[in-house]
């Protein structure tokens, strides 16, 4: 199966202009971002997820789920590659949580995107399930400030890391006005392959934390809501931070199909 755009644009609610111009790149980020979940129910559940396009057509456009950022980052490649865009894959480093000095594997995917006639590449992510994860694409260029409805980015190098390729910082702000390190890539080009085998040791591995417990999330205009095992956390634009534990599996279930628009088959056992 070829991919179904007038679908894809039906579940993000899309309906700009169908070229590739820097208009078109910011509000598809946008609305996919705002209009399908990040989960990792499959890997919950004993299984890595499929990366076939017609099997994320099947689950993120016309099924009632989501899925982490193999899943979303190949959807959004394949829909910018079908309009014009120059796609290239990228791997990261994730930093968030990681220790100082600690050396984490390349796990997370994201997009090069170039754009015809140009000159300027962005940095694309629908698939960073995390409060400081991108609303917007941003230009591929160190030391400046991009604010995309209410979320501050920018990127940085880091001097200490060590390599033949530049490597690429991507930081949230704080409202404290301080920065969080989010991940760490150089420009290294990766293949589909490469996120198979990736997603495979990610998805089935008993050490991977998206094998352990329930984890979504939901970015909509102004709020981010979070789910972590039983804790359900609520952020602000502006850093208020409300949170509650929930109080059993039905729970849970519940909240995913209310507040994250996850529906999964009926009698599904989350562990």
């Amino acid at each position: 199966m070829a991919l179904d755009l007038d679908d894809y644009f039906t579940r993000t609610a899309w309906t700009g202009e169908r070229r590739p111009i820097v208009e078109t790149l910011r509000t598809i980020h946008r609305v996919h971002l705002y209009g399908i979940p990040f989960e990792n129910l499959d890997p919950l559940l004993g299984t890595a997820p499929s990366l076939d396009l017609d099997d994320l057509q099947a689950k993120l456009v016309r099924g009632t789920r989501g899925g982490y950022c193999y899943e979303h980052n190949t959807l959004l490649a394949a829909v910018l590659e079908s309009l014009g865009f120059g796609v290239t894959l990228l791997c990261a480093r994730v930093l968030v949580g990681a220790q100082p000095g600690a050396d984490r594997p390349r796990t997370h995917m994201m997009l090069l995107v170039e754009i015809p006639g140009h000159e300027g590449r962005y940095l694309a992510d629908v698939g960073f399930g995390s409060s400081g994860a991108l609303t917007e694409p941003v230009p591929l260029v160190a030391d400046q400030e991009f604010d995309a409805d209410g979320r501050r980015h920018r990127l940085v190098f880091d001097a200490e890391r060590r390599g033949p390729l530049p490597t690429w910082v991507l930081q949230h702000g704080r409202p404290d006005g301080s920065w969080a390190d989010q991940y760490a890539f150089t420009l290294e080009p990766y293949e589909a392959p490469d996120f198979e085998v990736i997603n495979w040791h990610i998805g089935t591995n008993p050490r991977s934390p998206f094998t352990k417990e329930v984890y979504a999330c939901r970015t909509l205009p102004g709020r981010h809501l979070q789910l972590s095992g039983r804790k359900l956390v609520e952020t602000r634009t502006g850093g208020e931070r409300e949170e509650r534990e929930l109080a059993d599996v039905d729970e849970v279930l519940r909240v995913l199909e209310a507040e994250f628009g996850i529906v999964l088959p009926e009698g599904t056992k989350l562990p």
